[in-house]
């Protein structure tokens, strides 16, 4: 029998410094991405790179999600509190090389390195929840970073113009140093450490494979527009994914201590949950990504104003984060609560797409308050279905496919919206006079037209934006249909037979639980 990690509960009071180390953590990996988006236009004027400059996020993107499955197993190998260090200061260190970088091209090498840690710290932060509280606990306390995820979209941008506006672009990246030293500090302490688990060889090939496959998929999602969906670049990406993909099956079926563990996908709920994680986050991040664009676009505001124009939104996510945590304690509501809320967010886009350039702010607070809503029931409570449906030996590598997926289904997401924003926008506009700069491929110059034409490409670019949301919702209706043949989440522990920590609360989870709010 192989023997897995046993991480011993915190002491009395510290399942609260844990969780306030992990939540810091998750918080540095959030808002990196939101407040570097902001960020990139004074990036890419200093640097001399415009033509590059997408590579700056998409290196962090591929890198992340690429060695994903690969921190998760090798926490369940050797341990995840100092993998979970590791990974955090990796983050950190590359935070300041993006800070000093002097080229697009150090940017760029360093956003890689920042990903490799960023993607260890996400991962290896939802496992240890499960090493730390008992199964009936998880749900409540994934809703915290749920919650954070949601914040952090907002914020982010916010800081980000902040920083490049009043400081400079460099403390986008150097910022995470003081936050990721206090996380670091209150992780080596409060974090129980683990017995190391069987230290098996470790999966190289399948590594290399995965990794070889998140990067097809990331380079697909992020450039197919810019390169062209029929392009050889991108059919060429598409057809070398799918044969690793063939490919992996094999050699994960013949590794000693596979990466992807293939019995895992016999479970209908961990297929089933990783494929709603999918869809769920596709349209998760259409919402929160492009938002702020037709805020600030159609209705005129600035980007500290869009922040407040969707605080609805945010409100919405967070207290149904938190309520979701508290009903998930009962294994059996899991599957209610994931159709409530894949349903309630199949609403909300359906409502974006009636939105237009008259739509005011109080029907527009009403619609963002549904969304957010809905959105903030979903993700915790997928990641707990799972956890809660493997053996502890799994919990690292379960968490990891989950991980993955959702980080796959945000760069789906962000990918298709755009294209059907972009051309639907071209569509609309066609015919428009191109003299003063205005340019249909770049929105942002609709205000250089004047009166009339100006009030006509603004009214295009918000049924463009409708017309996007209307089509993303069949998107997030598979997950829905998916969702109504998941089994209903058996109690903790009976589904894998196990017991102790992952499949029981012990005296310490009793006394350590952080209070109710």
């Amino acid at each position: 029998m192989e023997k897995t990690p046993q991480a011993p509960s915190p002491r009395r009071g510290g399942v609260a410094a844990a969780m306030s180390a992990l939540v810091l953590a998750v918080l540095l990996a959030a808002l990196d991405q939101t407040i570097v988006s902001t960020a990139l236009p004074r990036i890419a004027e200093d640097l001399h790179g415009f033509d590059d400059i997408a590579w700056v996020s998409a290196a962090y993107l591929l890198a992340s999600t690429a060695v994903t499955p690969l921190w998760g197993k090798l926490g369940d190998m050797f341990g995840r509190k100092r993998l979970y260090l590791a990974a955090t200061s990796i983050f950190l260190i590359a935070s300041v090389a993006c800070g000093l970088a002097q080229n697009l091209l150090e940017l760029i090498g360093a956003r890689v390195l920042q990903g490799v840690g960023g993607g260890g710290m996400i991962v290896l932060t939802f496992a240890l929840v499960g090493d730390i509280v008992a199964p009936s606990e998880r749900g409540r306390y994934q809703g915290m970073f749920g919650s954070v995820y949601g914040v952090a979209s907002i914020v982010g941008p916010l800081l980000g113009g902040v920083f490049t506006d009043q400081l400079s672009w460099r403390w986008a990246f150097l910022v995470n140093l003081p936050i990721g030293l206090v996380a670091l500090a209150i992780a080596a302490r409060a974090l129980p450490t683990a017995t190391p688990g069987n230290k098996a060889r470790i999966d190289y090939l399948g590594s290399l494979i995965l990794a070889a496959i998140a990067t097809g998929l990331v380079l697909t999602t992020s450039f197919g527009e810019r390169w062209g969906w029929a392009s050889p670049a991108i059919i060429g990406l598409i057809v070398a994914t799918v044969a690793l993909a063939a490919l992996l099956v094999p050699v994960e079926r013949r590794a000693p201590a596979p990466v992807l563990p293939p019995a895992m996908f016999g479970s209908r709920t961990v297929v089933f949950s990783s494929l709603i994680a999918f869809f769920a986050n596709a349209a998760m991040f259409a919402v929160l990504v492009y938002l702020p664009t037709y805020l600030q676009i159609v209705h005129g505001v600035s980007a500290t104003l869009s922040g407040i124009y969707l605080l609805p939104l945010v409100a919405g996510l967070v207290v149904s984060q938190s309520l979701t945590g508290r009903w998930a304690a009962n294994a059996a509501r899991l599957r209610a609560i994931l159709l409530t809320g894949l349903l309630v967010n199949f609403a909300g886009l359906l409502l974006l797409g009636t939105v237009d350039a008259t739509t005011g702010t109080l029907v527009l607070s009403a619609y963002f308050l549904i969304t957010g809503i809905g959105i903030g029931m979903v993700p915790m409570v997928v990641l707990t279905t799972v956890q809660n449906s493997v053996p502890p030996t799994d919990l690292g590598a379960a968490s990891a496919v989950v991980t993955f997926a959702r980080s796959i289904g945000a760069a789906f997401g962000v990918a298709v919206f755009g294209t059907l924003l972009n051309t639907g926008f071209v569509d609309r506009t066609h015919g428009l006079p191109t003299a003063g700069g205005f340019d249909a491929a770049r929105p942002d110059t609709i205000g250089r037209l004047p009166g009339a034409l100006r009030d006509s490409a603004l009214d295009a670019f918000a049924h463009a934006t409708a017309a996007g949301y209307f089509w993303i919702a069949p998107v997030l209706a598979v997950g829905v249909l998916l969702t109504l043949f998941l089994k209903s989440a058996p109690k903790p522990g009976e589904a894998n037979g196990t017991s102790g920590p992952a499949a029981r609360s012990t005296p310490a989870d009793a006394e350590d639980t952080v209070p109710a709010a």
